[in-house]
Formats: structure tokens, sequence, C-alpha cells
């Protein structure tokens, strides 16, 4: 590691698993200091663990404009303020048109959308200029995936954020971009995911296989880091080609 990012401090929201844990840990290694959360503290408290030295997690709602509140008053106080926002938490379920209910729809986008528009503006008066804000998209927001209709838009907003964002926090020098991964093995996906549902995800990568955590984090890493100081605004899909063939 390069330690490109010493004295940095960075916040991933839904940070202990999957490719938030991976993105944690990478932002860590290369030197900066780090926050995480997650709604479970057993789970959170293993994965400051993991992430090793100068590792704080708060545990919290991402969807719950209160938890965040008490988040970034965390922050201010232990740390003085931010650099670096990944926004990752979220949720997928799948549910065919026919069979969304209106619990569902709100739960997906109250999380996905309304919790980490939220969880950005709440940032920004923590946030140093010229610092880093990285949203998790998806290849939803591009591919027509059956089933997936109300977290494919979710992330289809996520994408919109990013442009608008990047414009109107221009002035402050703070970047705003997308990371869309492809499928992926998290923990979260094995759960989701049968043996047929799997092998039909594969035969849409180009590359043939699924995406590990710790390559989306290095894409993320990317883009917190000064390496991207000139890019803003952009998708950086990580997903073995599938959107793109």
């Amino acid at each position: 590691m390069t330690n490109r990012l010493e004295g940095k401090i960075a916040l991933v929201t839904g940070g202990s698993s999957g490719i938030g844990l991976a993105t944690a840990k990478n932002l860590a290694a290369e030197g900066a200091r780090i926050f995480v959360t997650g709604r479970r503290q057993v789970e959170l408290d293993a994965a400051v663990l993991e992430i090793g030295h100068n590792a704080t997690g708060v545990r919290g709602d991402a969807g719950s404009l209160a938890d965040l509140d008490a988040l970034f008053t965390t922050i201010r106080n232990e740390a003085g303020s931010l650099d670096i926002l990944v926004a990752n938490a979220g949720i997928y379920e799948m549910q065919a048109l026919t069979d969304v209910t209106e619990v569902a729809f709100d739960k997906t986008f109250d999380l996905n959308v309304r919790g980490l528009l939220f969880a950005v503006q709440k940032a920004l008066p923590v946030m140093n200029d010229g610092g880093s804000i990285v949203l998790l998209g998806s290849v939803g927001a591009s591919k027509g995936f059956a089933g997936f209709s109300v977290y494919n838009a979710t992330k289809a907003a996520v994408r919109s954020f990013a442009r608008t964002w990047a414009v109107e926090l221009k002035d402050r020098k703070i970047r705003v971009n997308v990371v869309s991964p492809g499928p992926t093995a998290t923990p979260g996906f094995d759960v989701f995911a049968n043996a047929e549902m799997k092998e039909g995800l594969l035969g849409m990568v180009p590359l043939g296989r699924l995406s590990d955590p710790s390559e989306i984090a290095k894409a993320i890493t990317f883009l917190a880091s000064a390496d991207s100081r000139f890019i803003t605004g952009i998708e950086l899909f990580v997903d073995g080609g599938t959107a793109q063939v």
C-alpha cells in the first residue's frame, strides 16, 4: 500500500460486511482513519476488529435521520472533520412488478434513496473542502433485470444524484462519483441468490465470474484518493463487462 490517504478521515456507511467492509479495510490500509456504521452491534464490533487501527464503529440505521445526526456529531467530536464519504448502505429485494407492495417500495427507497441523500446532506457541514463522496450504484440502473424494478430505480436515482451534486459542490472542490458493481460475492448475495440465479447472473458477465468485494473496494479507494482529483460526476462500472456489452 502507498499510504495515499494518510491523515484523511473516512466514513463508510453499511461498513460491517461485504463491499462496505472491504472498502473500509482498503481505505484504512492506505492510511485513513475510518468510521463505519452498521445496524447490528455484534457485526459492527467484529468489523472494527477486522479493519484494525484507527477504526470506529457507530451503530445506527442509515435510513434514520436521527441516527445520521448522531453519527456526524460523533465524527465532529472525535475527528473534527471528514474527508471521504462512501455512501454504501443499501438493500435489495426481488419482486415482480405485480408483487410489489407499498411496504417493500417504501423500505427500499427509504434507505437507498432518502437515507443516502440525507447522509450526504448531513455530512457536508463536517466535510472539508476538496473532499470526495463516492456513492454505491449498480449495474441495475443500466440493465433491465426482471424482478428488480424498485431496486433498479433507486440506483438510477443515485446516478442522477451524482451528476447534480458534482455541479452543486464544485465551488467547494468536493468531488462526487458513483461506483457501480456487477454481481459480487458478498455474504448477502450468498443468502439472496440460489444456485439457479447465480448461474443465470454468471451468464451475463463477460468475464465469467462474480467480482470479489476487494475489487470494488479498490475502485472506490481510487475515487476517494487524489489519484482521481480531476474526476467528478462519473459512473465507474466494476462489473466484469456486464453493463458494457
